[in-house]
């Protein structure tokens, strides 16, 4: 069939499967480029591994260092007539690609919150690799239904306290305008967003993984978080989703001792701000994004997930030396976005920002871009108005 981009609001409900291949190649390419990760890992499970900072983990672990990876992610498979979800098209590419490169790649497709999927991880770890060595944990779940309880759990983007009032864009027409977003009624809104976002599944897959001794000998294991400028803390690190990344950071501790026994450690990695169809959804964030953009390129130092991710693993995970931890124990690879000139530059534009203005002091071309990359739109060397094969499988699952 011939697919082309259909858009509702900040989601995109058509996918490419040669768009999102490609760029999946492009991100082995840059990998590839960096050469070989010195003491890198090398049996890998990522939770979470079908897009974002957990595809470029995955991609990053396997053509960095070799690794075999298991992958687990909850998406749409690929039907006539019908394409799949991105992380689909993406995680078959990888399969494709690993395979290629003489690299053993098996996925799992169902909840990541499920004690089910959990037992079935664990169950192609010591059928496949006896144990794995690094766990990368990046879940982005608008729900959860607590395995314990059976509770659904759904989080919610909102601030804390008061009103919050600031400029937003629709980044599709490119109108800039204020927005408000009322704040919270009662803490429960908090409960359900810790309860999605936080870190306690993280830690039920650590301790699961250790009963069931597929974890090895110096394991690592990873989660990622945001804080970002000041100006989006009022919807973001103050706000509902803040209170659930404190959770996560604060879940560090208890896998460390945890861990103890196996000389294992846990990390929380501090990220830098990227187009995601989870940011896409943040008022205020897609345009704070456009100028960062703006501002990082014009000195060199942008980086998408897969450039964070090496350097991630490059200089931080796998450096030959503990990690620089901030003052609350955090790795920060947001640390080209958070310097003083680069925040200096945005928070100036961002007085200045309009819709008259936008195209001219912003990247929300740029933006655009990356948005509609996301779904394997506007990626060059695809031809969008040839037929191509939509029913593409994840070789490793049987549909």
């Amino acid at each position: 069939m011939i697919i082309q981009p259909r858009v509702r609001g900040f989601i995109c409900l058509t996918t490419h499967p040669d768009g999102t291949a490609q760029n999946v190649k492009n991100q082995i390419d840059y990998v590839q480029s960096k050469g070989a990760i010195e003491n890198g890992p090398k049996k890998v499970l990522v939770i979470g591994a079908s897009t974002g900072f957990g595809l470029s983990s995955r991609i990053t672990a396997a053509f960095g260092s070799g690794a075999a990876t298991i992958g687990v992610f909850f998406e749409k498979p690929a039907a006539a007539g019908k394409p799949g979800t991105a992380g689909w098209y993406n995680s078959a590419a990888f399969e494709k690609e690993a395979t290629a490169a003489g690299l053993y790649a098996k996925s799992i497709n169902g909840d990541a919150f499920s004690d089910e999927v959990k037992k079935q991880t664990i169950e192609l770890i010591k059928q496949d690799l006896g144990q794995v060595d690094l766990v990368v944990y990046s879940l982005a779940s608008p729900r959860r239904t607590h395995p314990k309880t059976g509770v659904a759990h759904g989080s919610v983007l909102k601030p804390i306290g008061q009103p919050f009032t600031d400029k937003t864009v629709d980044f599709h027409s490119g109108v800039v305008s204020d927005i408000t977003i009322n704040p919270i009624e009662n803490d429960e809104d908090i409960e359900n967003t810790v309860a999605v976002m936080g870190g306690e599944d993280w830690q039920f897959w650590i301790e699961d993984l250790k009963a069931a001794g597929v974890l090895a000998e110096g394991v690592k294991t990873v989660a990622y978080s945001y804080i970002g400028p000041e100006l989006t803390y009022p919807i973001y690190r103050n706000g509902t989703i803040g209170r659930a990344k404190d959770n996560l950071e604060a879940t560090v501790p208890a896998l460390n001792e945890l861990l103890a026994d196996l000389n294992g450690v846990s990390y929380v990695s501090v990220n830098k701000a990227l187009v995601t169809q989870s940011s896409s959804a943040i008022p205020v964030v897609p345009l704070y994004i456009s100028l960062l953009y703006k501002v990082m390129k014009e000195k060199g130092i942008h980086e998408g997930t897969v450039e964070q991710m090496q350097r991630l693993f490059a200089t931080q995970l796998y450096s030959g030396h503990a990690p620089a931890l901030d003052e609350k124990g955090r790795i920060r690879v947001d640390d080209w976005e958070m310097r003083a000139d680069v925040q200096e530059e945005v928070a100036a534009l961002w007085q200045q920002i309009s819709t008259e203005n936008l195209e001219e002091i912003s990247d929300i071309k740029g933006y655009r871009e990356e948005f509609f990359g996301l779904f394997g739109f506007q990626v060059d060397g695809i031809d969008y108005e040839a037929d191509t094969n939509e029913v593409v499988g994840v070789p490793s699952i049987q549909a």
